[in-house]
């Protein structure tokens, strides 16, 4: 609405024109877009100490069936999912998935390898492949590709 100020001059009404809210709309776009990216990076570096924690668990249990059993479960003996126990005696009583687990393919997993009993590999797939504990992961352990957390027996 125009209001007659002077026989010469109008006034608009105050408002925002086209541009400015266009402006204003951009700059949260670039925000918002840096925001998620963070908040992802963050979500990633979380599951990435879920799996590590999750893997040492696993050690603390292997190692008390150990003791117990002086060699460690086979392979075709150790499942993920489920709890591990031997007789009465219960060492876990989840083996936890990884925490990007999806049930309907499978995938990603853990891999727990263990031919002889003698030893063991817990194997993962870090999100962050630059993570320096990969490459310390590696100096104890020998087994698993180079870009893979390993957790071996010390």
């Amino acid at each position: 609405m125009r209001k007659k100020l002077s026989p010469i001059t109008y006034h608009l009404s105050p408002g925002f024109t086209l541009i400015e809210l266009l402006v204003v709309i951009s700059i949260i776009g670039i925000l918002a877009a840096l925001i998620m990216t963070n908040f992802n990076a963050a979500r990633e570096r979380a599951r990435d100490v879920q799996r590590k924690s999750d893997l040492n668990q696993i050690k603390t249990s292997l190692r008390m069936y150990y003791n117990d059993k002086n060699l460690y479960p086979l392979t075709k003996n150790f499942t993920f999912g489920e709890p591990f126990a031997s007789g009465e005696m219960v060492y876990m009583k989840y083996v936890p998935h990884d925490p990007s687990y999806i049930v309907a393919d499978g995938a990603p997993e853990y891999s727990y390898l263990s031919a002889d009993g003698t030893d063991y590999c817990l194997i993962t797939t870090l999100e962050n492949l630059s993570d320096q504990d990969i490459a310390n992961s590696h100096l104890r352990c020998t087994c698993g590709a180079e870009s893979e957390y390993v957790v071996c027996p010390e």
